[in-house]
């Protein structure tokens, strides 16, 4: 029967679930008749997921169908297909999707608020909309405590990357988290942009080639705590936001590129706050990039406890 089979503690997906002595490398053979296995991976995937469906049941945190996989942390892979990016029309400086049928044959297209009042960032992306799944992700990061969210998520932040445009390879630039208030960071027990920006990192350090791109977190930081954001209009917005960040290092910033990462962008008010003290503080570019966009021309039905800014404990999180 062979050696017996030892439980190996730690976390569900962490390394491998089972071990039986030493490690030995096994080769496939083709068979006769039967086609050969070129890539033995995905069978052995399957047959872990399967060893793991049975020893560890779960459901799925965001639909309650059964989970097969380890590697969807807690989410069925029917829920992780419907995470999808936006791939139509974006204004082009704050990239708030666009819907408007003629907007293509625009020279230009830019959003109604970038029209009025141009924002202090350069450019602006986001991967998705702040909807289904998506939505439902992001918030079982910040409030169920599912830091492991964030790694899965980064990387799905990185296919945004490239709609920031092209970066000098002899100076990339420096990630910046938007910072909480350090009471509210206190509370939470981590920022949840600084989540996502190791996630993006790791995800960017994966590319052939790229040189090593640094996280700053500790560059910004904010020096008052605001109110909600939730529910204020687009001024009020801008007003609760104005003077709450300053530049910690100056010298660290001064000439350089910088994209600032957070979770969602609404109106863009606080990334455009971020951006002016760091372009104050002798910053270069500053681009932002968030997991996901709130955009009005797409409401989501289940958002009640977000438009109030309340989770499902009564805490007030915005």
């Amino acid at each position: 029967m062979g050696p017996p089979l030892h439980c190996v503690p730690g976390e569900a997906g962490e390394g491998p679930a089972l071990t039986g002595g030493a490690a030995r490398k096994v080769r496939f053979a083709s068979i006769p008749g039967l086609p050969s296995i070129a890539h033995p991976r995905p069978l052995l995937r399957e047959l872990a997921d399967s060893f793991f469906s049975v020893v560890f049941p779960t459901q799925c945190s965001l639909c309650s169908a059964e989970v097969a996989s380890p590697g969807g942390l807690g989410v069925c892979r029917d829920c992780w297909s419907k995470v999808e990016p936006w791939e139509g029309l974006s204004c082009e400086w704050c990239g708030l999707p666009i819907v408007s049928e003629h907007a293509a044959g625009f020279a230009q297209i830019l959003c109604g608020q970038c029209r009025v009042g141009s924002p202090s960032f350069d450019c602006a992306r986001s991967f998705g909309i702040y909807r289904g799944p998506l939505r439902q992700l992001i918030l079982q990061l910040k409030f169920r405590r599912r830091e492991r969210l964030s790694r899965r998520l980064g990387a799905l932040l990185g296919r945004a990357w490239g709609k920031l445009g092209g970066f000098d390879e002899d100076a990339p630039p420096l990630i910046v988290p938007v910072p909480l208030f350090r009471s509210r960071e206190r509370e939470r027990g981590f920022n949840q942009a600084r989540l996502l920006a190791d996630g993006l990192n790791h995800h960017l350090e994966q590319s052939p080639g790229r040189k090593k791109i640094r996280i700053e977190a500790g560059l910004l930081v904010r020096t008052r705590a605001t109110v909600p954001q939730a529910g204020l209009k687009f001024q009020a917005r801008r007003e609760n936001v104005r003077g709450a960040f300053a530049v910690a290092r100056p010298e660290g910033i001064r000439g350089r590129q910088i994209v600032l990462v957070d979770d969602v962008m609404t109106t863009g008010a606080t990334l455009s706050a971020c951006a002016s003290e760091l372009k104050k503080g002798g910053a270069g570019r500053v681009l932002a990039l968030a997991m996901a966009r709130a955009a009005p021309q797409f409401p989501d039905v289940e958002s009640v406890l977000e438009l109030a800014g309340i989770d499902e404990f009564g805490r007030d999180w915005r």
